[in-house]
C-alpha cells in the first residue's frame, strides 16, 4: 500500500495546521534562533513518535522479533534465509501495514537489503 494523497480540501487543512505551528514556535522562541532550533526538533521528534513508537519500543520489539522468528529474515524472498540476523547486524522492522504502529502482529523483522526491497515492492522507494 503506497501513501494516500491528499484531495486539495485535506492539503489546504495541512499547510493550515503547518503555518500554524510554525508560528506558535516562532511566537515561543522570540527570535531566539537556538530555541528555535529545539523547538523544531522537539516537535518533529515526538510527532515521529506518535507514528513509530519510541526507540525503546522499537528496540523492544525487535528483540521480541528476533526471538519469534528465530533470528530467520521475515522478507519471503530473502535470497540469505538461512543466514541469521542478529542484534549486531542490526535488522529493521517492517510493517505489514503503514498506517498501523509498530506491534508484534504488525512487523516482520528482515535484512536492512531485504527491508529496501521488501519497500520498493510496496511503492515506497
Amino acid at each position: 500500500m503506497s501513501n494516500r494523497l491528499m484531495n486539495t480540501h485535506q492539503l489546504a487543512a495541512a499547510r493550515e495546521i503547518l503555518a500554524e505551528v510554525r508560528r506558535r514556535i516562532a511566537d515561543a522562541a522570540d527570535g531566539d534562533q537556538q530555541f528555535t532550533f529545539t523547538l523544531r526538533r522537539y516537535v518533529f521528534k515526538n510527532l515521529s513518535y506518535d507514528e513509530r513508537g519510541t526507540p525503546k519500543q522499537r528496540t523492544k520489539l525487535k528483540l521480541q522479533k528476533l526471538v519469534d522468528q528465530d533470528g530467520i529474515c521475515g522478507y519471503e524472498k530473502c535470497p540469505t534465509p538461512h543466514l541469521k540476523m542478529t542484534k549486531e547486524e542490526e535488522p529493521e522492522l517492517d510493517r505489514l501495514d503503514a498506517i498501523k504502529s509498530y506491534t508484534p502482529e504488525n512487523t516482520v523483522l528482515m535484512h536492512h537489503g531485504c527491508h529496501r526491497l521488501s519497500q520498493k515492492e510496496k511503492g515506497f522507494a
